[in-house]
């Protein structure tokens, strides 16, 4: 297992402990961050802007939300992710339990770019958007 899996799946945990700082200090201060065009989530640069922009929404969005990461494909400084998101709609009320394949990126050690792929037609009803 290379040390930039072993630092990916710390911060997974982290997150799932609701460690949001620990996730955005391991990030480049120019991370790119991607996110599916048919959601209201845009693309960001920097952790300042994920956390304000992705992570605030995304909690203020979903209630119960979690990232549930069940498989990783080690390419040393690319790393993809694969897993389950889950959570209810706060507007909606809908639950949803929908996979993910996250692709990571590290540079010197920090994560530097992400991108996520995902069923967007269930994030949009989950939304209400």
């Amino acid at each position: 297992m290379s040390a930039n899996l072993e630092r990916l799946k710390g911060l997974y945990e982290a997150f799932a402990k609701g460690d949001v700082q620990a996730v955005l200090g391991a990030m480049h201060d120019r991370i790119e961050w991607r996110e599916p065009a048919s959601l209201p989530y845009q693309d960001q640069i920097g952790p300042q802007a994920v956390a304000e922009n992705i992570f605030g929404r995304v909690l203020q969005d979903v209630t119960g939300f979690t990232v549930a990461p069940e498989e990783f494909v080690d390419g040393g400084d690319t790393i993809v992710t694969i897993g389950t998101y889950r959570g209810q709609g706060t507007k909606t009320g809908i639950a949803f339990d929908t996979p993910f394949v996250h692709v990571w990126k590290f540079q010197n050690g920090k994560l530097s770019y992400f991108r996520t792929y995902t069923d967007t037609k269930v994030w949009v009803d989950v939304l209400g958007v």
